[in-house]
């Protein structure tokens, strides 16, 4: 949390305000209270404005902008002696923890004792990480148990409980509608991108989005996964694809097929494999390597093949206003800098671009790019998983810069357990926020209320207006 600067003997500080001076005497003790508590350190969550605005926050069903919520029967097993279950060790295996932090691999024997016994001490040295941190509230809010402080015995109670939830779905939608207080959940299939039909859990709070990343470089059937293979989709369909503009045809088809399915945005993922700096090319320069199979294609004519295709997806986001989601950051970081991406977006005025996990760790240069172009929101997907203090940090840089009403988040998790851990992080983090700015005398609680909301609700509905249709809440506000 950023201290506040301490008082100085003789004249009040500049940061507060004239209208506090003018404050009834009783009023004026207690918002100089206050404000001294917060400049002598005192953990913002336990004043009165965090805890307020942390209620609102709570109670505000949200609409998360990015998931890859898995459907029931594609949760994370492990082979039990009587079959497979899942188990402690693959939720927490299905999340970011294991991006840097040890895991035991599940043993042959198949026996969870087996394997507690050597993952008990995988933990030591990640306890201060937010890719930890993130799932304590899910064992505590939804198993009673402090992981911090966990038992041999409370890990075997724990592993059994998870194995019980997950007998049917019916806790799986639990968690997110009820626990989380989810209303309505973007999720991006990456197992199965292009399966439109299939891919999404048959839930009524799913929002569908289309990925866009294979079809930005399918210069040939090679450079395609099984289920995200634009090729087999234009045989499916009994499209031709001989050239590049029969390609960009079978592109056409693919958007209409995704605005029946409901698709509301379109997602890019190009950081984890390449840089994000896209050039405009002609386009018959990104014919040549078109239809060619790898060892024929030399990597700068992939690449003049990928930009011209991202910046041909990019008009066509405008054209059926799906906003575009991008992945920003943390991936393949020599490259994933958002900054990249500002010639994209200043020659593209009439799409939105949405820069997802704001750009960790460039949430500056995130801000900076909002500022200055209309057209991009910034998204917190992720970002308090990846770093709490950044996230905490990210929304005052990006409330003091740009208005509050193109600041969004997501939780980016696979199963409930993620789901509600990243969201209480998400809510938690927005209020400290929040709330220090109101300790400080920089945003009024009202209003700060007000901007809680709006990041975890109202700014997705505004932003996607499709999305009316799709609430199942009878208020927004239970």
């Amino acid at each position: 949390m950023q201290k506040c600067r301490q008082f100085e003997t003789g004249s009040p500080q500049p940061w507060i305000s004239r209208s506090f001076l003018l404050l009834k005497p009783f009023a004026a003790v207690a918002v100089l209270l206050a404000v001294a508590i917060a400049a002598a350190g005192q953990d913002i969550k336990t004043t009165e404005a965090y805890k307020r605005i942390r209620d609102v926050i709570d109670r505000t069903p949200a609409v998360d902008t990015h998931t890859h919520l898995n459907p029931f029967e594609m949760m994370p097993t492990d082979a039990m002696p009587d079959g497979s279950a899942v188990t402690l060790h693959s939720v927490i295996g299905r999340t970011y923890y294991t991006w840097t932090n040890p895991l035991s691999s599940w043993p042959d024997d198949r026996s969870f004792d087996t394997w507690w016994e050597s993952a008990r001490d995988d933990f030591e040295n990640a306890r201060a990480t937010s890719f930890y941190r993130f799932l304590l509230p899910a064992w505590r809010d939804l198993y009673d148990v402090d992981f911090d402080t966990i038992t041999d015995q409370q890990a075997r109670e724990l592993n059994q409980s998870i194995g019980k939830n997950y007998a049917d779905d019916k806790w799986y939608q639990d968690v997110i509608t009820a626990k989380a207080n989810i209303e309505l959940a973007f999720v991006d299939p990456y197992w199965g991108r292009l399966d439109l039909e299939n891919a999404f859990p048959p839930y009524r709070f799913i929002v569908p989005l289309l990925n866009v990343t294979s079809l930005v470089r399918a210069s040939h059937p090679s450079r395609t996964g099984e289920k995200d293979n634009p090729f087999e989709f234009a045989e499916k369909h009994g499209l031709p694809m001989d050239t590049l503009d029969d390609y960009l045809r079978v592109i056409d088809s693919i958007f209409q097929a995704a605005a029946e399915r409901g698709c509301v945005c379109l997602k890019a993922t190009h950081a984890y494999e390449r840089t994000l700096s896209f050039e405009r090319v002609p386009k018959a320069r990104a014919a040549i390597a078109f239809g060619q199979p790898r060892e024929k294609v030399t990597d700068a004519q992939q690449k003049d093949f990928e930009d011209f295709m991202f910046w041909h997806i990019t008009e066509l986001s405008a054209k059926h206003n799906l906003p575009f989601q991008i992945h920003t950051g943390q991936a393949r970081i020599q490259g994933s800098n958002p900054m990249l991406l500002v010639d994209l977006i200043a020659a593209n005025p009439k799409t939105k671009f949405i820069l997802f996990h704001g750009g960790f760790p460039w949430v500056g240069e995130s801000a900076v790019i909002a500022q200055r172009y209309r057209n991009v929101w910034l998204d917190s997907c992720w970002l308090p998983t990846l770093s709490y203090s950044m996230a905490r940090r990210a929304y005052q840089e990006w409330l003091d810069a740009i208005p509050a009403d193109r600041i969004m988040w997501g939780s980016d998790c696979v199963h409930p357990e993620g789901t509600y851990g990243a969201t209480v992080l998400t809510r938690r983090s927005v209020a400290e926020a929040l709330a220090e700015k109101v300790v400080r005398d920089e945003l009024r609680i009202e209003h700060a209320e007000a901007i809680g909301r709006k990041i975890m609700r109202e700014n997705a509905l505004k932003l996607f207006p499709q999305l009316e249709s799709r609430l199942w809440r009878k208020t927004g506000t239970e």
